[in-house]
């Protein structure tokens, strides 16, 4: 039987309360069997990061070490050249081929998706999970709006249904916490207790010193 394989990819520069509680969330209300963490070594749309690789997966296996379901994935970080989404994801299809992938991202992420590296191939790879506050509105994507509508759903059923192409706007209580605002207490002599397990805490306090 398909099973559902939550995916969220980023930098994690660090990894924080941020992404470690909406994705328990989605877990959770989604019934993923697990939700594979993905930090990538070259990001290709924004800045590279302030961690280095091994840094970077290493606070995340820490961060996710007593979280049942959660599991690194450090395929990125051992590949050559810019981090695509959909070269990841091809791979895990081969890995995975009966159970269903379901890459998680942020509405901000979601709102540049349709400039991602061939966006049309990821849609028949995998379900999107767009995790949002309540109420917040769909992004203006241009000329692609029809196409990216007719995939949206609000039934969480539906990623059952098939293994790719349906788009789900999945409500949760996000945190208010940014991995630059955690960079700037650190250099700033903060506290960042709040914003990350103690673990990850301590050795990211080491490394900043």
């Amino acid at each position: 039987m398909a099973e559902l394989i939550g995916i969220l990819g980023g930098t994690f520069d660090p990894v924080h309360y941020g992404h470690l509680r909406p994705a328990l969330e989605v877990m959770q209300a989604l019934g993923l069997k697990q939700v594979r963490f993905l930090p990538n070594k070259v990001p290709p749309h924004r800045p590279q990061p302030w961690l280095d690789a091994d840094t970077r997966r290493e606070l995340v296996a820490v961060a996710i070490a007593e979280i049942p379901g959660f599991v690194l994935d450090d395929r990125e970080l051992r590949r050559e050249g810019p981090s695509y989404m959909v070269d990841t994801l091809e791979d895990l299809h081969r890995q995975f081929p009966e159970d269903t992938l379901c890459l998680m991202m942020g509405m901000d992420a979601f709102s540049g998706f349709t400039r991602w590296h061939r966006w049309n191939a990821i849609l028949d790879l995998c379900h999107l999970v767009i995790i949002a506050r309540p109420g917040v509105e769909l992004p203006d994507f241009a000329e692609d709006q029809g196409v990216i509508e007719s995939c949206i759903t609000h039934d969480i059923e539906d990623l059952s249904r098939s293994q790719h192409g349906q788009i789900l706007l999945q409500s949760v209580a996000l945190q208010d916490i940014s991995a630059t605002e955690i960079r700037t207490r650190l250099a700033a002599g903060q506290s960042i207790h709040d914003w990350l397990p103690e673990q990850v805490r301590e050795k990211l306090e080491h490394y900043a010193i």
